[in-house]
């Protein structure tokens, strides 16, 4: 059974993030890319493979060369999850600030204008 790869496994990982931030700005072949890791060509295809799988990157040839490019509306469905939680600490502080309001106007009174 195959493993089944989502957009949150591929950006699970610090090196994917860092190459969908290059790509995202323009298309890059897989060497310039390996080119700027400290890790082996052959560890950074699987990177891009893990994207490409996760549909987060597409691989066009032109000529020799395989350019990466971005395909990053699945990131969406990242930003939409990350957006419930950021309301309920948004939440979370407004109930605090208003709180540490009522003490302070317990503590000294109201202020004066």
């Amino acid at each position: 059974m195959k493993a089944r790869r989502d957009v949150y496994q591929a950006i699970a990982d610090p090196t994917r993030r860092a190459i969908i931030n290059m790509i995202a700005a323009r298309p890059q072949n897989v060497n310039a890319i390996a080119e700027k890791f400290d890790v082996t060509r052959q560890a950074i295809s699987l990177h891009v493979k893990i994207l490409t799988d996760c549909g987060l990157i597409v691989i066009k040839q032109r000529g020799r060369d395989r350019f990466c490019e971005a395909q990053l509306d699945q990131l969406g469905e990242v930003a939409n999850w990350v957006a419930q939680y950021r309301q309920h600490w948004e939440s979370k502080l407004d109930a605090m600030e208003n709180y540490l309001e009522k003490l302070k106007k317990e503590r000294y009174g109201k202020p004066k204008k």
